[in-house]
């Protein structure tokens, strides 16, 4: 492919690159070629050369995508709409939910030490083993409602203290 028109001046001839990059000149008057056939090529090429180019500059983003068919913002679906620089006021808030977040996790850990050592076990179970209830009802030789009922009692415990 051209990177360039071929200038107004050097357009009387038409030179074809052949596939194997000998050229080739055509000029009027040979071979019954006119100063037409010559502008035709010319204008050929223009239009390829114009088409790569658009090509090269092409975005694949459609105006459809920009709203919805509810007329709602499309900037979920369309990566071009959305802003990279960061929100201030969201890095705040973010750092306070994160902060917020620790401060509970603390007094969690902290209202966890003050159960019986009974209640920490079945906290052990549920959450980081991640046993059922079933299993550990038939574990420890009790009824699943049984169970259910201390770590009701452990929630109420935790939530008061916390």
């Amino acid at each position: 492919m051209r990177k360039f028109k071929t200038p107004e001046k050097n357009r009387p001839s038409y030179t074809y690159y052949s596939v194997d990059g000998s050229k080739i000149k055509i000029t009027p008057d040979e071979e019954g070629v006119t100063n037409t056939v010559i502008s035709t090529l010319h204008a050929w090429d223009d239009q390829e050369f114009d088409a790569e180019r658009r090509e090269n500059y092409h975005v694949p983003v459609h105006l459809e995508s920009y709203q919805d068919t509810s007329d709602d913002d499309a900037t979920d679906r369309n990566p071009y709409l959305i802003d990279p620089a960061p929100n201030p006021v969201e890095t705040l808030i973010k750092s306070i939910d994160a902060d917020e977040h620790e401060a509970r996790l603390e007094k969690l850990k902290t209202a966890i030490d003050t159960l019986q050592l009974q209640q920490k076990v079945l906290i052990q179970k549920v959450f980081y083993e991640g046993r059922t209830y079933v299993d550990i009802a038939a574990e420890e030789g009790v009824t699943e409602a049984a169970i259910r009922n201390r770590l009701k009692k452990i929630f109420n415990n935790l939530r008061k203290k916390i």
